[in-house]
This record gives C-alpha cells, structure tokens and sequence, in this order.
C-alpha cells in the first residue's frame, strides 16, 4: 500500500471526526523459522469498527496479541494516543484500556460464568470474594447480550455458542476503550450475533474503538467502517469500508480462484450403505428428545450434509453415532453391522471417526507437536513386537503434512504455532491415520478464512474420490452448495427436510431449519421435470 493511499485514509478519517487512538508502526515479529510480521502499519481510529482480514497464517493473530501484551515484538513501535508504549502483558495493556477476546476460548471450564469473568480481578472487600456481587454483575453483562444464562452455571455445562457469549462478557466488564475481538461470532447463533452487533453500536456511539476480526466477509462489510488486509504477514491494503466490496477483499487477501469444484458423486442408489441409522433417539434431560426419530443412510464415495441452527441437535447425532450416549435407542449400522454396546474405540476400528467442533479442547493436545498430535489416535499402527517404530511414524507423518498440504516448518514444532485452517488439517490427518470408512467432520470450516475452506472441501472432494463416505455438519448456509451431494436438514431433533444437490434452494433449507413442528413427512424438494 503506497504512503499516498494510508494519508488518503487517514485524512477522510480526520474529515469525518474520527480521532486516530493506536497506530502500529513498522510492526516485525519474528518466530524461530519463520517471519510472522514483516513491517506492518495499522491505524485505529476511536469510536469506529477497524476491521483486520487475512488468510489463516497472515499474522491477523499475532498483531492483535501484540496490541494486548501477550507478545512482544522484534521491532517497530506502538503509539497511544501519540506516545510511545509497550506492553509487557496483559495486565499492562489493559490498565492502558486495551482488551481481547480471543479467538479460541481462554476459559476454565470447571469454573462459573461469573468466575470466569472475574478471574485475577475478583470484587473483594476485606480480602474476602464478594461472590454474590460478582454474579449481580454478570447477570446485567448477560442480560446486556440478551443470554437469561445462571452466572453460577459452569461453564463446562455450557454450549460452545454460550462460552463465546461468556468470553464477551468477560471483556466488556473491563471498561475497555480499545476492544479487540477475534472471531467472535464463529459459534454463536444468528440471534447471537445480532444482540453482539447491538452492542458493538452501543460501544461505537461511546467512543470505543473496536478491533474486528472474522472471516465471515459479508458481516465486516455490514459492521465495519475501515478495513485493514494483511497477506503473507504484510500489510496488503488499506481503505474505509464503504469504497469497497467483497471481490475487493478477496482479491486483496488472497489473490487466487477460492472456488473449490463440487464433488460429484459416482455412487449408485442401490449400493448398500456403510452408514445407515434407523430411529435413532437422545432423550433430554427433565423430558423430551435433543434427537427424535432421526434417520439417514450414507453411502460410500458420498458427501452428506447436516445443516440445522444451533440447538438442532447435529452435535449430538455425532456423538451418538460415535457411542458417547449409551442412553440412545434406535439402530445405527456400518456395512450391515447393528452397533450395540461398542466402546468409541471399538467404533473407531469399525470404520467411524469424528472431527469434532472444538479442535482446541477436542481434537488437539496442545502441548504436544504437529507430529505426535497427527499420530496420537493411532500409535499401535507403527507398533511391531512391543516396539514403536519411529522411521515408519515420521514416514506417515509427512505423508500426510504432503498430502493435506499442512503448513509447517518442521513436524516437532508446536501445534500451538500453526494457523487455525492448518491445526484443523492436523485433526483430520489425525483420523485419516484411524482409516475410516465414514469420517464425520462437526462445523470443519468454523473460524477459519475463505481459502483455507477451499481447501478443507477439496480435501473432503478427494477422500470421497477414494470412495470415502462423508458426513459433514454446518451452520453456514453457502456451505450447503459447494459440496455435498445431499443435505439432510434438522431442527429440534428432528429430520424436518432432506434434498438431492440439484433440488437446493435458499427458501426450501430455511424453512425445513426453522420448522418447529413434526411433520409426518419432511420437506423435499420435487427433481425439476
């Protein structure tokens, strides 16, 4: 981006009495083996919504955990309100006004909600906890985002939609004037998102400037007023919102074709199944089904979609499928075998594996490398005569690092170092190494950028080349026509539509996800005639 173009910027800015409150300057910040910012300029201007996009792997992160003290970098400087500062952590920034809601929870799950938002800066008077003042703050913090949530509820009972809520609540009670969100709508629901879009306003008409990152590009357009896109851990443009468009954006971020072909399947109607499920039911606790009746059949070489709202119960259709329900009824089959009483590992080496949503808690062991995180679901693989052999491990290793083009610099280094799209590949190179025949994918695109989703499809497209079955959950509704070859829909439990590929329509997949009623037949679309 040219001087010309950033003082072009920064003068409409000016125009529209919008005060510039932090400028980074120059910001280059270094990791053994690798640049992850190279001399990046960002502007925030106060009482406005300054959207930052990239690619996975741009160094949207690292600038932001810079702004909030959790790093440090190897050079360039920070200005606040004019002067110079640098944050040592945490706490240094915040005292400066600066906040963060990071893009993975930081949560303990064995705490409550008004705990968790308290953590090291608990209400006191005499040195005692004021526990019961802390949850009357956190009760108006949630009515705020419209959540009726308990704040002695623990947040390990909550719902990965309701820690995210938590997580914002969190940062608002700190006051903030700079308040950095990362990804904060990436596991809330539509109405979610609309009460946090109210208060980000709120913030906004009080002066607070706002730090926004996400990858969902028509939600930056709606929200924001100057948009920031690093590329490659540079700086590749700048520009107030309302001159640009989503063409622009891509084409800024990533700079290459992100439309990923759509599978088409070869597999015929009266091939028998792998994965065939009859009636299956989850009762809830206090009355009622999460899951009722629920019925599918997934055949080899084919990609399934399971599209509903939060709430709908696909979550839990996995982890029945997956044996984490004794209590459920019905029938589940995987080539012509009843399941019954098998453990998950007996599932697993039936054929069945699952990705699960929340890859940080779920499907990654965070002190662990890129490598013994690929290998961990599967070491007895490279096991002979009580011996772990470690030639043929790092073999399969880079394999598979080869095969779903993971970007890392070296297999030992931390999973904590790799961008979001490339830590989900490492899940999924972790239960290609189980050798499923069904893999179950649970919201595989969730927080992760426009060209890393290519991506992820076209590693779904070739395993169902190699007469894979897919099953696929997403909340995304774009998703559900680029891929699948059939999309089952639910809502409250309930299989409430299911559609060929080429009988898809917007109208038609709404109206089967907000049904509210059993029908006794659910939704289809007629074949075009």
């Amino acid at each position: 981006m040219s001087l010309q173009d950033k003082r072009q910027t920064t003068r409409q800015a000016v125009s529209n009495g919008e005060r510039v409150v932090l400028v980074a300057e120059k910001i280059t910040k270094r990791f053994p083996g690798t640049v992850a910012l190279d001399g990046v300029d960002f502007t925030v201007y106060g009482g406005s919504v300054n959207v930052l996009i990239g690619e996975n792997g741009a160094g949207k992160s690292t600038l932001m955990k810079i702004l909030a003290g959790v790093e440090r970098a190897t050079s360039g400087r920070l200005l606040l309100d004019g002067s110079a500062v640098e944050f040592k952590s945490t706490r240094e920034a915040a005292q400066a006004g600066i906040g963060i809601i990071f893009q993975e929870l930081n949560l303990y799950p064995n705490l409550s909600i008004s705990e968790n938002i308290f953590v090291a800066r608990e209400l006191t008077r005499g040195g005692v906890v004021q526990h019961r003042l802390q949850e009357q703050v956190t009760s108006e913090l949630l009515a705020r985002l419209e959540q009726p949530l308990n704040p002695a509820t623990l947040v390990r009972d909550l719902r990965m939609g309701q820690q995210q809520i938590v997580e914002i609540a969190r940062a608002l009670s700190q006051n903030v004037r700079i308040l950095i969100m990362d990804e904060p709508t990436s596991a809330l629901t539509a109405a979610e998102t609309e009460a946090l879009f109210r208060i980000i306003a709120d913030l906004r008409a009080h002066g607070v400037a706002i730090i926004y990152i996400s990858h969902k590009l028509e939600e930056l357009l709606t929200i924001g007023d100057y948009v920031t896109v690093l590329r490659d851990g540079k700086l590749a443009a700048a520009s107030p919102a309302r001159a640009i468009n989503i063409a622009w954006i891509i084409d800024k971020m990533v700079g290459r074709n992100v439309n990923a072909p759509r599978h088409r399947t070869q597999t015929n109607a009266s091939d028998q199944p792998v994965l065939e499920v009859k009636n299956l039911s989850l009762p809830r606790a206090g009355g009622g089904f999460t899951l009722e009746n629920v019925s599918l059949t997934l055949r080899r070489g084919e990609i399934l979609a399971i599209f509903g709202l939060m709430g709908a119960g696909r979550t839990e259709l996995f982890e029945c499928l997956m044996g984490q329900h004794p209590e459920a009824s019905g029938e589940i089959a995987i080539n012509e075998r009843k399941l019954r009483n098998e453990t998950i590992r007996g599932r697993i080496d039936l054929g069945m594996m699952l990705v699960p949503e929340d890859r940080q808690r779920l499907g990654l062991i965070q002190k662990l490398s890129v490598a013994h995180n690929i290998t961990l679901a599967n070491l007895r693989r490279f096991v002979t005569s009580f011996w772990l052999s470690e030639a043929r491990e790092l073999a399969e290793i880079h394999a598979m690092i080869r095969s779903l083009s993971i970007k890392t610099q070296d297999p030992q280094q931390p999973i904590t170092s790799l961008s979001g799209g490339n830590q989900q590949k490492v899940v999924v190179a972790k239960s290609l190494l189980t050798e499923p025949q069904v893999l179950m994918l649970d919201e595989p695109t969730r927080g992760i950028d426009v060209g890393a989703k290519a991506e992820i499809f076209e590693i779904m497209n070739q395993l169902a080349e190699k007469g894979l079955a897919v099953l696929f959950v997403s909340s995304e509704l774009p998703e559900m026509f680029v891929i699948p070859d059939r999309v089952i829909v639910l809502s409250k439990g309930r299989v409430t539509g299911e559609f060929l590929h080429d009988q898809l329509t917007e109208e038609a997949l709404v109206l089967a996800a907000g049904a509210r009623q059993q029908t006794e037949h659910p939704i289809t679309a007629q074949p075009s005639k």
